[in-house]
């Protein structure tokens, strides 16, 4: 049996499959996240806004390529998320849109506290409470599927 090459996804155990309960309880977290951000008024591109940035942050291949493709099916343009990972530099998204993106921005690098201070600010003049509530929750749920992916090393085909 031929021993698989350093770094390689035959190493790695994904985690989905080796604990399938603890699985579906992060999917069904999601769902829930899903409605809070939906009864908020988040539309689903905002949502896959947040998705798509957190998962940048964190270098997931995998959730990159997943929610690229729900933002593009959400009605996503392809120039906003080729500018993405730039958002501050750009006048592509609006006051509400750049608010989350902070937010979720700074709950994927919570160690940065004025980051944190200024982002909370920037939500509190531009989102609800329950929308501030409901972009924490996609931030740290999708934070949680990048460690997944990441960890599993899920891989991305060609054929998806």
């Amino acid at each position: 049996m031929n021993s698989p090459t350093p770094g390689s996804a035959e190493q790695r155990i994904f985690i989905d499959k080796q604990s399938p309960k603890a699985y579906h309880a992060l999917v069904q977290t999601s769902e829930a996240v899903r409605g809070v951000a939906s009864d908020a008024g988040l539309d689903r591109t905002l949502v896959e806004l947040v998705n798509l940035r957190v998962s940048q942050l964190n270098g997931c291949a995998y959730c990159l390529d997943l929610h690229t493709r729900a933002a593009l099916r959400a009605g996503e343009t392809t120039r906003r998320l080729g500018v993405l990972a730039a958002w501050r530099d750009t006048e592509l998204f609006t006051p509400v849109e750049r608010a989350a993106l902070a937010l979720a921005e700074a709950t994927t690098e919570p160690s940065d506290a004025a980051a944190q201070e200024v982002a909370h600010a920037a939500a509190r003049d531009a989102l609800t409470d329950d929308q501030i509530s409901a972009v924490i929750w996609v931030a740290v749920t999708i934070n949680a599927f990048n460690r997944v992916s990441i960890m599993s090393r899920h891989p991305v085909r060609a054929d998806h």
